[in-house]
C-alpha cells in the first residue's frame, strides 16, 4: 500500500530470487511465466526457480518489471533460450498427454491426488461433447456439463435472466409460478449451496420466461418456456447469499491500518507458512485470487497441500485456524504475457462459517459499471514503504478512484497495455496505491452500505507512481467463468 521506485529492488516477504514476477499492481504477487508488461503484486515463496524477466513494452522506463530485482532474477542470453525451450518442451508434453483437456485447471487433494494427476486436472472449456449438443436446453450432453453452464446471470437489482435453447437470448423470469425450489436450483447453477432472498420486480412488459415444469434435479433453463409477457409485469429478483456488509462503518482512509471486521472478505494466502498473495472470500466455499500467484510450470507451487487460507485476519502475527484448500482452478484464458484475465478460484476443503469477522464480498451483476472518479477501496498486506524488504504485518486499506481505461492507456500511462478485461484504480498524481504483496486482493466499491467486488489486484508500474495507477482484473469480464466454474466445482 505504498509507492515503490521501479529502479529499486521490489520488496518481498520471501526472498525475491525465489519466484518470478508477473505484472501486478496493488496487492502484489510475482507472476509465473513470460514477462508481463509490468510488475506483479504478489510475493512468491517457493523453492528456488529460474526467474523469468518481464519484457518491457514500449513504455516509459519506469515500467521496469519487478521480477528483475537483480540480474540473477532475469533470464537473458543462453539462459533465457534454454528456459524458453524448456517451457516449450513442457507445453508440448502437456499437450500430448492431456490434449484438449487443458483449460480451467483443477488441482485437487481428493483421493490423495495433487499436481498433474489425471484425476485432478481437467479443463471445462475443452469438455467432451457430442456433435448433437445444444447449449442451454436443460439436458447435460457434455462430460462436465459445460453445455449447461453460463445459462444464468443476474442483472441490475439482481434481476434474474436465463438463456434457453428455445429463444437463445437471456430473458427475465416471470415471478408467477416461481417458488423456493426454483430459487435454490438457480443459485446452485451459480455455485451457491442455496438461495438467500427472492423479491419481485415490477414494470417489465416485454418477452420473458415462465416456469412450466418442476424437477428438483433439473437445470432451470430446461424448466421454463418463453412467454410474450409476464403476469402483472412482475419478474424475479434473486440473491443467493447475504454479502458485502461490514461489522463497522468504513472510515475514509489512505493506507491506514484496518479494523477487525472492516473488510471481512479479505483473506491471506500462505504457501508453506508464508504470505504470498491476498484473496477475496466470495462464498462459503470459494475464494478468488490472481492467477499469477501460481506458477503453473512448477508442480510444487500447485500442490494444494502447501497452501492455506486465513480469513478474519488483520495481523499476520495473530492468525486463526486456517482454511484448507481442496482445489486450485486457474482461468484457462489467463495470459501470462499480458496478464489478461488474471483470475483464479480456490475451492475450500470445508465451508466457511460466516461471522462479523468473516463475510463474503458481493459479486457484481453482469451489467454493473463503475464510472471514472468512483471512489473504491483496495486492501491487503502489501509493502508500505517503497523499497521495503517485507510485507506489512497489518492489514491496510486505501481509498482509490476508478480511472477510465482510455486515460489509463494514454502514452504517459500504460500505452495500450490495459485490456478490456482490466480496470484501473488509483490516483493519477500518485501516492495511494496497492503494492507488492497485495496481488489477488480486493478492489471493492460501496453502494448503500453494500460492498461489491469490482476488481482483483493484478499489476502495475511501481507503486503509487504518477500516471500509472494500479491495474485490476475486471470482475464483470470474468463473471461467466466464475459462475460456471463454481457450479462445476460443486458437482
Amino acid at each position: 500500500m505504498a509507492k515503490h521506485d521501479p529502479n529499486e529492488p521490489p520488496p518481498s516477504y520471501y526472498s525475491a530470487s525465489m519466484y518470478p514476477q508477473s505484472p501486478l499492481k496493488g496487492h502484489e504477487a510475482y507472476v509465473y511465466g513470460l514477462t508481463p508488461p509490468s510488475q506483479p503484486r504478489y510475493i512468491p515463496q517457493y523453492p528456488p526457480v529460474v526467474v523469468v524477466p518481464q519484457v518491457t513494452q514500449p513504455l516509459p522506463p519506469k515500467r521496469k518489471s519487478r521480477c528483475c530485482r537483480n540480474n540473477a532474477q532475469c533470464y537473458g542470453g543462453t539462459g533465457g533460450i534454454f528456459l524458453v525451450l524448456g517451457l516449450l518442451a513442457l507445453a508440448i508434453w502437456l499437450g500430448v498427454r492431456y490434449g484438449t483437456r487443458m483449460g480451467s485447471i483443477f488441482y485437487s487433494v481428493e483421493d490423495g491426488n495433487s499436481g498433474y494427476s489425471d484425476d485432478s486436472v481437467f479443463i471445462p472449456k475443452h469438455d467432451t461433447c457430442p456433435n448433437t449438443t445444444i447449449h442451454c436446453d436443460g439436458i447435460k450432453d457434455c462430460v462436465f456439463g459445460t453445455d449447461e453452464s453460463a445459462c444464468v446471470r443476474l442483472g441490475s437489482d439482481n434481476k434474474l435472466e436465463v438463456r434457453t435453447a428455445e429463444d437463445g437470448r437471456f430473458l427475465p423470469v416471470c415471478y408467477s409460478n416461481w417458488n423456493k425450489m426454483y430459487s435454490d436450483q438457480t443459485c446452485a447453477q451459480l455455485g451457491f449451496p442455496s438461495s438467500y432472498e427472492t423479491k419481485v420486480l415490477s414494470g417489465y412488459s416485454s418477452k420473458g420466461l415462465t416456469m412450466t415444469k418442476q424437477d428438483s434435479n433439473g437445470y432451470i433453463q430446461g424448466l421454463a418456456s418463453v412467454t410474450s409477457s409476464c403476469l402483472d409485469q412482475q419478474t424475479v429478483s434473486l440473491q443467493c447469499q447475504e454479502c458485502g456488509r461490514q461489522q463497522s462503518v468504513a472510515r475514509i482512509v489512505g493506507g491506514e491500518v484496518s479494523k477487525l471486521g472492516e473488510w471481512p472478505w479479505q483473506v491471506t494466502l500462505h504457501n508453506q507458512g508464508s504470505h504470498v498473495c491476498g484473496g477475496v472470500l466470495i462464498s462459503r466455499n470459494f475464494v478468488l485470487t490472481a492467477a499469477h500467484c501460481f506458477q503453473t510450470t512448477d508442480e510444487s507451487s500447485l500442490d494444494v497441500g502447501k497452501w492455506t487460507v486465513y480469513g478474519g485476519v488483520v495481523s499476520l502475527n495473530a492468525l486463526p485456524q486456517p482454511y484448507q484448500v481442496a482445489r486450485i482452478i486457474i482461468n484457462e484464458n489467463y495470459d501470462r504475457n499480458s496478464n489478461d484475465q488474471d483470475i483464479a478460484l480456490l475451492k475450500l476443503a470445508a465451508p466457511v462459517d460466516f461471522s462479523d469477522k468473516v463475510r463474503p464480498a458481493c459479486l457484481p451483476t453482469y451489467d454493473q459499471q463503475w464510472r471514472h472518479g468512483t471512489e473504491c477501496v483496495t486492501s491487503g498486506f502489501g509493502t508500505t514503504d517503497a523499497g521495503s524488504s517485507s510485507v506489512s504485518n497489518s492489514l491496510r486499506d486505501v481509498r482509490v478512484m476508478i480511472i477510465d481505461t482510455e486515460v489509463c492507456n494514454s502514452p504517459r500511462g500504460y500505452g495500450g497495455s490495459v485490456t478490456k478485461n482490466m480496470l484501473c484504480a488509483g490516483h493519477l498524481k500518485g501516492g495511494k496505491d496497492s503494492c507488492q504483496g497485495d496481488s489477488g486482493g480486493p478492489l471493492v466499491c460501496e453502494n448503500n452500505g453494500i460492498w461489491t467486488l469490482a476488481g482483483i489486484t493484478s499489476w502495475g508500474s511501481g507503486c503509487g507512481e504518477m500516471n500509472t495507477p494500479g491495474v485490476y482484473t475486471r470482475v464483470t469480464s470474468v463473471l461467466p467463468w466464475i459462475s460456471s466454474t463454481m457450479m462445476q466445482a460443486m458437482l
